[in-house]
């Protein structure tokens, strides 16, 4: 007998072994195979259409699913805590700043982001921050923390020519990520802001040296970041260096 799961690239695959963990497509949540909650959608008929299985919570986590909160309560409230702590306020506010400065002055933006509740949620902060101030949105594009190819991300967000990219992502999969956008397409990483969490010494290793030569950032406190060769440079206002 076979089983059908979802892997971390949010794609079905075939395995000889049950999955540990069931998920709802369209929430994006995971949890337990005897969720009480799941059980009752189940019984009314609702929720089987868009059941999904997951080997561990890890693969779950890396598909972009998030913890139920009914049976999985420890694991939701750090799932949320973490998304509420995402991004400070000084760190969008530095972030837009970057990009409507007098020798940018960005219109259109292509947003990536990787699945995890935090980068999530810093990215559609960005993405209502940007269109509340007139701003426009070319693309939003997601991606898993490992992948069997990184084109087809890199590709989408290179699909237009946006003013500029901002990124709200992890290091190791972006790493990744960067390596084939350089490789492969027209990007151009002067032309591109982040969030704090890339500000991380190991980045421009992971992505190869000149990758993301010229990538700029907010941090935390309010202040900037910028990739530098095969270093991080910090600048004043930034009190948080990896």
């Amino acid at each position: 007998m076979s089983y059908v799961l979802l892997g971390a690239d949010g794609r079905p695959y075939r395995s000889s072994a049950p999955g540990a963990l069931g998920g709802h497509r369209r929430g994006r949540r995971y949890g337990r195979l005897d969720c009480p909650s799941a059980l009752r959608a189940i019984a009314r008929g609702h929720y089987v259409r868009h059941r999904v299985f997951f080997a561990d919570e890890a693969t779950a986590i890396a598909a972009g699913y998030r913890p139920c909160g009914v049976c999985l309560p420890g694991a939701y409230a750090r799932w949320k805590d973490n998304s509420e702590r995402a991004h400070s306020a000084a760190e969008l506010a530095t972030l837009t700043g970057l990009l409507t400065a007098p020798d940018w002055q960005a219109g259109t933006v292509t947003i990536g982001h990787s699945r995890d509740a935090s980068s999530r949620a810093a990215a559609h902060a960005f993405q209502a921050a940007w269109t509340a101030g007139g701003g426009d949105i070319l693309a939003v594009v997601d991606w898993p923390e490992a992948a069997a190819s990184w084109l087809r991300p890199a590709s989408r967000l290179t699909a237009e020519t946006p003013d500029a990219w901002v990124f709200a992502a992890r290091v190791p999969g972006f790493a990744q990520l960067a390596r084939r956008l350089r490789l492969s397409t027209g990007f151009d990483p002067a032309r591109a802001v982040a969030f704090a969490d890339l500000q991380d010494s190991r980045l421009p290793l992971l992505a190869g040296r000149g990758a993301l030569d010229g990538l700029r950032g907010a941090s935390a406190d309010g202040g900037t970041w910028a990739v530098r060769g095969s270093g991080v440079t910090s600048y004043p206002g930034m009190s948080r260096a990896r």
